[in-house]
């Protein structure tokens, strides 16, 4: 209700002070001067500039005295603090609801939109789903065990994440995607990259992979006895490109570093009765037209 006042002493100052500022609070120097001679001339009224800090400028919620508020309401035109809040009660009640339906707007759209946020994150919650990916031999229908399988999950816009499958073939992902995008290497398998759709009452899903043949060979021909070599060389040459390059990865405790070899000299090293290359471990070929033109292995050292 005082607020009501001083809007009522703004609109009664206004008769007399055209350019005064019409709000009441930001009134300071000149303004509070021309208000203390107003109310000393028309109802013989005084207030300090103390009092007007206090009680105008200030947002402290007490009410004035009542001698003041008879004082500022007759100044205002009224016979005294009562008649004002007599006259003002209708203004006063269609203002507090005016506040009330001001508050309903505010808060109704932010109560749903609080809700809106509530579900969106319950539904993302309860739509994310744990699925397990195991890889299978396309030839054998049987898990890939100890295939030393790597898996990069491709995102739009991001890094590949990887993975490692364990040695039953399988990895873990946890997503809310209803379509992800795989690249899979394996050293006795082709690579591949994998396009899945999701199932939600499905978690178990299983990836086929194709036996890279020509990896196997090189394989078995390292750890099994030189027989018939001429045989094997010409295998041999029919499975690596003119130009293939053959890397040799160092084992962690050698120090000489990196071997490189090319076609021939691989075949040489491979079927020669002393050979070093025993237990060729593959780590990853690539192929052109058909057949390696690049290949990296390192040699498994026999335990001690």
């Amino acid at each position: 209700m005082f607020s009501l006042l001083k809007k009522e002493i703004v609109a009664t100052m206004k008769l007399s002070y055209l350019g005064i500022n019409p709000e009441i609070s930001d009134w300071k120097g000149q303004d509070i001067t021309n208000f203390q001679e107003e109310l000393l001339t028309k109802v013989n009224g005084r207030l300090s500039e103390k009092w007007f800090y206090s009680h105008v400028k200030s947002s402290n919620p007490s009410l004035p005295r009542i001698d003041v508020l008879n004082m500022l309401s007759k100044y205002a035109g009224y016979l005294n603090w009562d008649d004002f809040k007599f006259k003002n009660s209708g203004q006063l009640a269609v203002t507090q609801k005016t506040n009330q339906s001001n508050n309903i707007f505010i808060k109704v759209p932010l109560l749903l939109l609080a809700v809106v946020l509530l579900l969106f994150a319950v539904y993302k919650l309860m739509d994310t789903q744990n699925y397990i990916f195991t890889f299978m031999d396309a030839d054998t229908g049987e898990p890939i065990v100890n295939g030393n399988i790597q898996v990069d999950l491709l995102l739009k816009d991001e890094s590949p994440v990887n993975y490692f499958c364990d040695k039953q073939g399988s990895f873990a992902l946890r997503t809310d995607q209803s379509k992800i995008k795989l690249a899979v290497k394996s050293p006795y398998y082709y690579a591949d990259t994998v396009d899945r759709m999701l199932k939600k009452f499905n978690h178990n899903e299983q990836i086929r992979l194709r036996v890279d043949a020509y990896a196997l060979m090189i394989c078995y021909f390292s750890q099994s006895n030189v027989e018939a070599w001429q045989k094997r060389r010409e295998q041999l040459n029919k499975i690596f490109c003119d130009n293939a390059i053959i890397y040799q990865i160092p084992d962690q405790k050698d120090v000489t570093g990196l071997e490189l070899f090319n076609k021939w000299e691989f075949i040489d090293k491979l079927t020669m009765p002393a050979s070093s290359l025993r237990q060729i471990e593959i780590i990853d070929s690539r192929y052109e037209n058909g057949q390696i033109a690049i290949l990296r292995f390192k040699v498994k050292r026999a335990a001690k």
